[in-house]
């Protein structure tokens, strides 16, 4: 799929960045080029430590920020395949810093559109999350934003061969800044600060999140927002899983957070196919119906008030694979 093709990937040094580098260089040893576009030099000399050009001579470390329309305008050139990962995601510091991460997710998204469109890319994949769904913060807001550029991106695309897509996804296990890692840092004081132990979360290995853009690269009808099936976990649990012996304080909810998280709300039901591993929330103003993209990839519209939540989940983790999953893909480590 991905042989001789050119791919770019926006905040390519990030937890998402390097696990795709990883895998399409292991799955695809033919590819063109791959262009790792991020605006963290100190990222991206570290990340040539792991894959240096040596010994990946299609690497390419190219400096720039979404934000800055003509840099990543000259990055496009001779691109196939775009994967979308740059985004200023901690809520707190959009809450505080609003029209930043604006700019760096709505207007970097809009830069990547109208940049795709012109360069001739066939392919691009942008990556969202559980928060854009029905919003409360700033965060999740700009990432709907996005989400309805690129999926709007196919009504002016006029006749060239490109298809924009986007995926929509929880918790990355063990990401940076998220509560196991955080859990497993305070265990070592004896007390571990919960929000609230009802708290429940989506739940998504790095593994489970590349090979859903790799699905959505080679078979997406472009203008739809693909939600993968995955378990929850319940934030109390998860302080079992790693800590029982230590003090569970709770100290309530922080601004801009849910007790639980959707992915699919009452309202997208309605536009909502499911395909076995996947949901695929359609266009209104999509080039196919519903009934043509059931029939090209097997899936079944789901039943009007469907919605897909992390608290009505029928997938839990328990405790003890809550610690089986962290020693697999967690302990030791802390996924930048």
């Amino acid at each position: 799929m991905l042989n001789d093709k050119s791919v770019l990937v926006t905040g390519g040094t990030g937890s998402f960045g390097k696990a795709f580098v990883r895998t399409v260089l292991e799955r695809y040893p033919d590819i063109r080029r791959l262009v790792i576009y991020s605006r963290d030099e100190l990222k991206q000399f570290e990340m040539a430590q792991v894959f240096p050009r040596s010994e990946h001579p299609a690497l390419r470390y190219f400096l720039g920020d979404v934000r800055d329309e003509a840099r990543l305008r000259r990055a496009l050139e001779g691109i196939d395949v775009v994967v979308h990962a740059a985004a200023l995601k901690q809520v707190p510091a959009a809450e505080y810093n609003p029209f930043e991460c604006i700019k760096t997710n709505v207007l970097g998204a809009q830069n990547l559109i109208e940049g795709c469109l012109d360069a001739g890319v066939a392919r691009v994949v942008a990556l969202s999350t559980d928060k854009a769904a029905a919003p409360i913060n700033l965060y999740g807001a700009t990432k709907l934003c996005s989400d309805k550029l690129f999926v709007a991106a196919n009504n002016i695309k006029g006749t060239r061969d490109v298809r924009f897509s986007v995926v929509r996804y929880g918790n990355v296990m063990g990401s940076r800044g998220s509560v196991i890692p955080f859990f497993l840092a305070k265990k070592a004081e004896g007390v571990l600060p919960i929000t609230d132990p009802r708290m429940t979360r989506f739940n998504i290995s790095l593994r489970e999140g590349v090979e859903m853009v790799l699905w959505s690269i080679e078979h997406a009808s472009g203008g739809e927002v693909l939600v993968p099936k995955i378990p929850s976990y319940r934030i109390g649990d998860v302080a079992m899983a790693i800590a029982p012996e230590c003090e569970h304080r709770i100290v309530g909810i922080r601004p801009g957070e849910k007790i639980h998280e959707e992915m699919i709300t009452a309202s997208d039901s309605f536009n909502t196919v499911d395909m076995g591993d996947y949901f695929a929330i359609l266009p209104v103003s999509a080039e196919y119906t519903i009934e043509d993209y059931c029939a090209k990839h097997g899936g079944t519209p789901v039943e009007p008030g469907f919605a897909y939540s992390s608290g009505t989940n029928p997938d839990f983790l328990s405790v003890e694979r809550l610690r089986e999953l962290i020693d697999e893909h967690v302990a030791g480590q802390v996924i930048d």
